[in-house]
């Protein structure tokens, strides 16, 4: 009895449980993907070390990313949560590299099958069985790309001796024997000279790299692609060249706001052929101080014909450009104009008329008064902006994609922001009151109650610009997103001061208030005409919530806002009365709010057919139907918008549905797409986060003769600029005549 109990324990070890083996990248129902969480003990002792790791296995044709992805795709992320159990460094195998057909995208990554594993430790006090979990979130691609969420979970039994799993044991070491190691642990010695002292901004570098062995013998040949550099920072290009054995040519571009602080030579370099067997070395070495040049601008140089023989005499490989195209200092100064420029946006010009309303009745207090208003504007603003970044880094440390806007891409929150908007527009109509009694409300604001509608008005600016982009502010925000989080409340900062610049100047700069026209009747009029401008607002976000949830939807939002207008008209005669009929008509007020909130929004999350866009000629976007334009010779437009984008919806109505524009896209054959990101879509997500942009609207221009260097066009479109752009993309045609 007892040995059939042993074998049929192992029997169930050796096959990997349950919810340790997940599928994912659905294409057209099929999963391109099967991820396996892997241990190689059947149990450990307190204290002991194991490897843990991720068995990827793609279909064929199919591959994820390395740690650098290279020009394209997005690197595979595991991460671990094992309490009892610490997890070292993940581990990642030489990669193979990948080339688009004209040999322009170059990316790195694995097919087939690769195991991905780190080092861990049993705590000393671990008893039991402990729990290992692995979230994944991997982009696995072939013609087209595929994002892949899957949650891994096993346990592993804690005993007296730490017993191992010949099976896994020996996929782990085959994964071992090709990862990179240091190049002392392989008695190799790797050396670096450049032939400047500096590194120049801007600038391409030269030097020379050596390696060299304990035993004297260093592998004479390589095969190509055999270095392949990692993500440096203030480095936009780096490659090596086989001189002689052991010796390369360094070569390799600094980037222009290269940071001053001295960069590294880190990648993997992999020595031998298939037929004298590989040595892979993980190299990391200092290259030199940056100097900082400044350059004139220089006029666009033609790009000379590809010429695929001469790409491959050379054997390099090189890094993605971009890594360091913005610096901190400028991507906050893109975020303060940015969010200057919103207070211009349709999104948010309603509340800034509303505020400055507000400015004008109060003008009269003492300045002092005054001022305390604009800081608590302000501090609305700041505080929701930096609640907002702190969103982004939950939502980024759980493994998701985030853009700006991304909110607005739920319709509870569209309904939630709508029925504010409802209700702001009934306080200006006189409906109810906040904080006044509703009599001689332009001598009853007091500091605290009026403050707290100033920063009530500073978080309602920040809600309704997320769905807006300006001019510069995609950079910024693009440029967040992709870096720490000390960087994106700093920029999420400069966001807000930006957003609150114009309010806070009427109140700074002397003698400007004097300016403005003496309070009158007329702004009780101007007062009830701003609550129309609110309820045009809120028309938009029913709209928003169609394209997000359908005619339905909108119903039940519809069905809402009429609630939300009934209690705003209880908590009125709310204040009107004293005792017991107060409190029963604010319990009403809620009763009728909670009620019908509770029935009415229940958004099913079925998401409606997509709307068609305005253009007539636009199809969606779809990366195998793009590049079969480009391989026909036509220019490709990509559109990427989203419903709830007021500057998306401007630019389309106002630019691409003019006569000239369409004419100009008749006459140059240009394919037009529309990458819609109402609803979440991490295809979408993921190429914009290729162009640094963290939103909508972006706009794409790909000529057919460099379909690697496509034009991103700035967020508010002309018709000249969007024509110019076409015929760059073009090049040269006949006359249609």
């Amino acid at each position: 009895m007892l040995v059939c109990v042993l074998v049929a324990s192992a029997v169930a070890w050796a096959e990997p449980q349950a919810a340790a083996k997940g599928t994912g990248a659905n294409d057209e129902g099929n999963p391109r993907l099967e991820a396996t969480l892997l241990v190689d003990a059947s149990q450990v002792k307190p204290g002991d070390t194991f490897r843990v790791g991720v068995r990827f296995q793609m279909d064929p044709g199919w591959y994820t990313y390395w740690k650098n992805p290279g020009d394209a795709g997005l690197s595979t992320d595991v991460s671990w949560d094992a309490p009892g159990v610490t997890v070292g460094e993940l581990r990642w195998p030489f990669p193979s590299t990948f080339r688009s057909p004209d040999g322009f995208i170059v990316s790195h990554g694995y097919k087939g099958e690769v195991l991905l594993f780190a080092e861990a430790r049993a705590s000393e006090q671990a008893s039991g069985n402990l729990t290992l979990s692995a979230a994944v979130d991997a982009l696995v691609c072939e013609h087209r790309c595929v994002p892949a969420e899957i949650l891994l979970s096993r346990t592993l039994p804690v005993g007296a001796e730490t017993v191992r799993d010949a099976e896994s044991t020996a996929l782990f070491d085959a994964a071992q024997a090709q990862v990179p190691r240091a190049p002392e642990a392989t008695g190799h010695t790797v050396a670096l000279k450049l032939d400047a002292q500096t590194l120049k901004t801007g600038q391409p570098f030269t030097g020379t790299v050596t390696v060299s062995a304990s035993d004297g013998k260093v592998l004479s040949a390589v095969e190509p692609d055999f270095f392949i550099p990692e993500r440096i920072k203030g480095i936009t290009r780096m490659g090596l060249t086989l001189e002689s054995p052991g010796r390369f040519q360094l070569k390799g571009d600094a980037a222009p706001n290269a940071p001053k602080e001295e960069p590294r030579f880190k990648g993997v370099l992999r020595l031998g052929t298939a037929q004298t067997g590989y040595q892979a070395l993980e190299v990391d070495l200092p290259l030199a101080s940056v100097e900082a040049v400044a350059v004139a601008p220089k006029p666009v140089a033609k790009v000379a014909p590809f010429n695929p023989s001469a790409a491959a005499a050379q054997i390099q490989t090189v890094m993605p450009a971009g890594e360091g195209g913005v610096s901190l200092g400028l991507a906050l100064v893109f975020a303060f104009l940015g969010g200057a420029i919103l207070n211009l946006m349709p999104c948010v010009f309603p509340v800034l008329a509303l505020k400055a309303y507000g400015f004008t009745r109060m003008a009269q207090e003492d300045r002092k008064h005054v001022g305390v208003h604009a800081l608590g504007y302000t501090g609305g603003i700041i505080g929701t902006m930096l609640l907002l970044a702190g969103v982004v880094l939950a939502v980024r440390a759980g493994g998701h994609s985030v853009g700006w806007g991304f909110q607005f891409q739920e319709p509870l929150f569209v309904a939630a922001v709508c029925a504010v908007l409802v209700a702001f527009a009934l306080n200006l109509f006189g409906v109810f009151s906040v904080g006044t009694d509703g009599t001689a409300l332009s001598s009853k604001v007091d500091a605290s109650s009026g403050v707290a509608r100033s920063v009530g008005e500073g978080v309602l600016a920040v809600v309704l610009a997320t769905p807006c982009s300006a001019p510069m502010m995609g950079t910024a925000v693009g440029f967040a997103f992709a870096a720490g989080p000390f960087t994106v409340l700093a920029i999420f900062t400069a966001l807000g001061l930006g957003l609150a610049l114009p309010f806070c100047a009427l109140v700074m700069v002397p003698g400007l208030s004097k300016r403005l026209p003496k309070p009158g009747v007329w702004m009780e009029r101007a007062k009830q005409l701003l609550g129309f401008a609110l309820l045009g607002t809120a028309v938009w976000l029913v709209w928003v919530v169609g394209g997000l949830a359908g005619v339905d939807g909108m119903a039940r939002l519809l069905a809402f806002l009429v609630a939300v207008g009934l209690g705003a008209w209880l908590y009125g005669l709310a204040q009107a009365a004293e005792g017991t009929r107060k409190v029963v008509r604010v319990a009403a007020a809620v009763l009728v709010l909670v009620a019908t909130g509770g029935f009415t929004l229940r958004f099913d999350g079925t998401a409606p057919a997509a709307r068609a866009s305005t253009v007539s000629e636009a199809q969606p976007w779809d990366e195998a139907a793009v590049a079969a334009a480009l391989k026909a010779g036509q220019p490709v437009f990509i559109d990427f918008t989203a419903d709830w984008c007021l500057t998306c919806k401007f630019n389309e109505r106002t630019v691409l549905t003019r006569e000239d524009v369409r004419a100009a896209f008749t006459q140059h054959q240009v394919a037009f797409f529309v990458a819609d990101w109402t609803r979440r879509d991490a295809r979408i997500s993921a190429k914009l986060g290729e162009h640094g942009r963290a939103g909508v609207p972006m706009y794409l221009v790909i000529s057919p003769s460099t379909p690697d260097k496509p034009e991103v066009l700035p967020e508010l479109l002309t018709s000249d600029l969007v024509i110019q752009a076409v015929q760059r993309a073009a090049g040269p045609v006949a006359d249609a005549t």
